[in-house]
């Protein structure tokens, strides 16, 4: 359990949301604030698109986002250093992809 936006939210032994529906855009916010990140629109984007991919049953992978159009891995690692999927997901408040150590 952790205290984030003032609410009790459960989180797993590495930060990431047991329940999506707990998940809100000031979640998010300080869990990026918390891995050091300072969210753009641009940031934003990418959050929607991974939750959108997560509800539609698409598998996550830097592979993927690669071919996906949606930005490419040198953005991807700008906008997220040093795990850029890892951090992404629990901004997005979706479980850990499996491709992630």
């Amino acid at each position: 359990m952790e205290t984030l936006t003032g609410t009790n939210v459960k989180v797993n032994e590495e930060g990431y949301l047991l329940d999506f529906s707990e998940w809100n855009r000031e979640v998010g916010e300080q869990i990026a604030q918390a891995e050091g990140i300072t969210m753009t629109p641009r940031h934003w984007e990418v959050i929607q698109w991974l939750q959108d991919q997560v509800k539609a049953d698409n598998a996550l992978s830097i592979r993927g986002i690669k071919k996906s159009g949606v930005l490419d891995i040198k953005e991807f690692y700008a906008l997220f250093p040093g795990g850029p999927l890892k951090i992404s997901t629990k901004i997005a408040g979706v479980p850990k992809p499996k491709s992630c150590i």
